[in-house]
């Protein structure tokens, strides 16, 4: 009976140390759940950056066509390949 207890006990401890420090044991977890959240982290500041540059390229997109419109229209440029034509209208002749 006694030898049973023994065996049980010890049975006991190396199945805690495997628990405790084995591989996918509680040191394990712990540090893959760290590295999730750092992860997790990382990644809402990528994709906050992300949106900053979306963000950017859309400005900048309705700007280049803002201006790009404004140059057309009040300073009469034209892009390459491109045939511009102003019409004048006639002054009248004053008596």
């Amino acid at each position: 009976m006694r030898a049973l207890l023994v065996v049980l006990i010890l049975l006991l401890v190396a199945l805690q140390l495997k628990m405790w420090f084995g591989e996918g044991g509680y040191r394990d977890v712990q540090r893959l759940a760290l590295r999730v959240e750092e992860q997790a982290r990382e990644n809402e500041m990528l994709a906050q950056r992300n949106r900053e540059l979306q963000a950017e390229v859309e400005d900048l997109r309705q700007g280049l066509e803002a201006i790009e419109e404004r140059a057309r229209s009040e300073l009469g440029l034209i892009k390459e390949d491109e045939e511009f034509f102003q019409v004048v209208p006639r002054k009248e002749e004053e008596p």
